[in-house]
């Protein structure tokens, strides 16, 4: 018996499979920031627990090869979508609790470790389901999609529950019914997702030999063997160490009342700077880098590229030394996420350019995984640091630690290749 014909052609599938990624991780680690601030929990805690939130994108090179191993890719994707409904879900309800606070958090750490692990799985089916001119000409669509996902869970979806909880006058019931409806979108997407993912023949379950290991330490030497790694690996982790102080405090600062230093934006109000115009502008700062490397090369473009990431954080100094009107926080906050978007386009280039030779692909999940430590160490005290020092004084604070990694441009090895992308 037949099953029904059902199109398989990539458009079915890719944009909806990294909607789905871009989904989870934005309400993990950039909404739950919002939602604990409306229900109450101090900076310090909140930047401190949801920092930790990163981890599994820091280790998720450990348990990659097991996704490679066991079952298929199309089934990881599957379960493991299903199952990260069941974590918001469980988000949503906790939020009704008393103790809501630690049992959503463990919701959160589980769904971040479901969340990462589907990034692999959907990664892999990638490049299993797709032909090598389909992989080149969806690499923007997919892109777009993970795009559109953070502006639906850090701009629409925050000024719903900035709607509802002036609508129902009840903050807890209104961002339960914010996650609750991403809980829902998640499984329909899953269900679509049963229907329409394709069955490629390479995505089997494979057998490993008895005499047959995986490579794993290996790959491990040959990444820290690099020429100037030490070099590298500072660069890596403090290239976005004033950016890494910023982003978990930045949403803090448009929502705290002006008595303490914040500037008083509603939810509704941080879900259009923040979330929409903000991650527009991250976008548009993102296409602009790519197309600047492309004409200009990476070695002449990194330093001016990383000054446009850095630069902006005066921006913030501005904001909270004046308390302007809202009509400039929509610019100045755009402005920065703009030259943040050129600034980590240069970053992500250069970690593509690191990553040679045989086993590339893995190389290149190691350094994502230390660029995801270099924004979870950070993030773990700048609460703290915010509660000690002020909005003002922590924000430039935030300028001065541009400074290293900026110090690292003119010690990591980057050459000038012909024929290549970086060049």
């Amino acid at each position: 018996m037949k099953h029904p014909t059902i199109p398989h052609t990539p458009w079915f599938y890719i944009p909806t499979l990294y909607f789905a990624s871009g989904l989870p991780y934005v309400i993990i680690n950039t909404v739950s920031v919002i939602f604990y601030k409306k229900l109450g929990i101090d900076n310090a805690q909140i930047a401190l627990w949801t920092s930790f939130l990163y981890l599994p994108w820091v280790i998720k090179m450990f348990w990659g090869p097991i996704v490679d191993i066991y079952s298929t890719k199309r089934r990881w994707i599957l379960y493991t979508q299903f199952a990260m409904f069941c974590a918001l879900g469980l988000v949503a309800f906790c939020l009704q609790l008393p103790n809501f606070f630690f049992i959503s958090l463990a919701a959160l750490t589980i769904g971040a470790f479901i969340s990462a692990t589907y990034d692999i799985a959907t990664d892999g089916f990638y490049l299993l389901a797709l032909s090598p001119e389909h992989q080149a000409f969806f690499v923007g669509i997919r892109s777009l999609a993970y795009r559109l996902a953070v502006i639906f869970s850090s701009g629409f979806l925050v000024v719903v529950a900035g709607q509802l909880e002036v609508s129902l006058n009840n903050i807890p019931l209104s961002w339960t019914l914010a996650i609750g409806c991403s809980a829902l979108i998640l499984a329909i997407l899953f269900i679509f997702h049963c229907l329409v993912l394709p069955l490629p023949e390479s995505d089997t379950e494979r057998q490993l030999q008895a005499t047959e290991k995986i490579p794993f330490w290996t790959i491990i030497k040959s990444y820290f063997a690099q020429e100037k790694i030490i070099a590298v690996l500072v660069f890596i982790l403090l290239y976005r160490l004033g950016e890494a102080m910023l982003v978990k405090i930045a949403s803090l600062f448009l929502l705290d009342n002006p008595e303490v230093g914040g500037l008083g934006l509603t939810t509704s109000e941080v879900g259009l700077v923040y979330g929409t115009f903000g991650v527009l502008s991250l976008i548009c700062g993102g296409i602009l880098g790519g197309l600047i490397i492309a004409k200009y090369g990476l070695k002449k473009c990194l330093l001016p590229m990383a000054l446009a990431l850095n630069l902006p954080d005066l921006f913030y100094v501005y904001l909270a030394y004046t308390k302007p009107s809202l009509t400039l926080v929509y610019p100045l906050v755009s402005l920065e996420q703009f030259g943040y978007g050129i600034g980590f386009t240069a970053f992500s280039v250069y970690l593509m350019y690191i990553s040679q030779g045989e086993y590339k692909t893995s190389h290149f999940a190691i350094s994502t995984g230390i660029m995801a430590l270099g924004m979870m160490i950070p993030g773990l005290i700048s609460g703290y640091l915010q509660q000690a020092l002020g909005y003002p004084l922590f924000f430039v604070l935030v300028c001065f630690l541009t400074i290293p990694g900026m110090i690292t441009l003119f010690f990591i090895p980057l050459e000038v290749e012909k024929n290549s992308p970086t060049s």
